[in-house]
């Protein structure tokens, strides 16, 4: 079959794409034939060798996968030929990834597509959207009528964590670039602000005077001098971005106030709270509340060139699908 891989970490001129052995399910697994992957940016971490996990070579890259069922294992029940299904878990731990015409995946990774809606735009979303569940409601244990913080309202993680924070009942206060304003009120932010605003602490403390109850940093910046004074009694951060980044931790306006800071990585997600999340997903699909804002279509032969363009910051607030039935790129 064909696959985008790699036979080593390296940069993102490492990624081949070419022929390879197509796997075979294990007792447990089902073979998907994929109809379209995407790039993460933790895809790039893996691949450069940033994000140490196991990888078998030659090591196919990406995460999330849409796509037919092929076959199942004589221990798998809920899957069977021709069902529509999708997974965001694949290329970590041991796992090979999802960039090539068939992947295998552990049936509990699995989930299925709901009708009427479109592979493409699901495969897009498939990753932020869980990573902002398990952000908002496994580790920031987000409560009906709580202030939410949101810095990056307008990129794909934000934008999840905006519409599903509303919808749990929360207030959602935003920061995101002028241009995004209008964008981020229209998902359900109470209060949108300019992240370049030189008031910008200023305003967010006077949109919540008595503190924000959990806050998410999607771009990374990890101010935390500054963000674990704006938080409640009880406050909460939630650090899923800015791996090298190094913030001064202010422990005395933590303890003192029984603030909390921790990190989460979708990469160590438990099976289980993966299905959790991807039942709220589904859910979300089948109302039509769950849309990329914008798609960028790739052949699966431009992973590489999408890897770099992702790393050079080309991509801004568009998703990269690559589909395995286009045409292989030239050169």
């Amino acid at each position: 079959m064909r696959a985008a891989y790699i036979e080593g970490p390296g940069a993102a001129d490492a990624i081949r794409y070419g022929d390879i052995v197509a796997p075979r399910p294990g007792p447990t697994d089902v073979l998907v034939n994929v109809l379209a992957t995407t790039v993460n940016p933790v895809d790039t971490f893996v691949r450069s060798g940033l994000f140490a996990t196991p990888m078998d070579f030659p090591f196919v890259v990406s995460r999330d996968l849409v796509g037919t069922v092929a076959e199942v294992g004589r221990g798998v029940t809920d899957f069977r030929a021709g069902d529509r299904v999708w997974c965001n878990s694949l290329g970590h731990g041991g796992r090979q990834g999802a960039a090539a015409e068939q992947a295998v995946v552990a049936a509990d990774r699995l989930y299925h597509l709901p009708g009427g809606v479109d592979p493409y735009a699901a495969v897009a979303v498939v990753h932020p959207a869980a990573t902002a569940y398990l952000a908002l409601f496994v580790h920031g244990r987000l409560r009906v009528g709580e202030t939410v913080l949101v810095a990056g309202a307008a990129g794909n993680v934000g934008s999840a964590l905006v519409t599903m924070a509303v919808r749990a009942g929360a207030r959602v206060l935003a920061t995101a670039g002028s241009r995004d304003t209008q964008y981020c009120a229209e998902l359900g932010a109470a209060d949108v602000f300019d992240y370049r605003d030189p008031e910008l602490t200023e305003r967010i403390r006077g949109a919540a005077p008595q503190g924000v109850d959990l806050c998410l940093d999607t771009a990374g910046v990890n101010d935390l001098e500054t963000t674990v004074e704006l938080l409640a009694h009880r406050g909460r951060v939630v650090l899923l971005a800015g791996a090298r980044t190094r913030p001064v931790l202010p422990a005395g306006a933590l303890y003192m106030n029984d603030r909390s800071v921790l990190g989460f990585v979708i990469s160590h997600a438990t099976s289980g709270e993966l299905a959790e999340a991807a039942a709220y997903i589904n859910d979300l699909f089948g109302r039509g509340a769950l849309l990329p804002r914008s798609i960028e279509i790739f052949p699966l032969s431009a992973t590489a060139k999408v890897h770099a363009r992702m790393e050079q910051g080309q991509l801004g607030g568009r998703r990269a699908v690559l589909r395995t039935d286009l045409p292989t790129l030239a050169g």
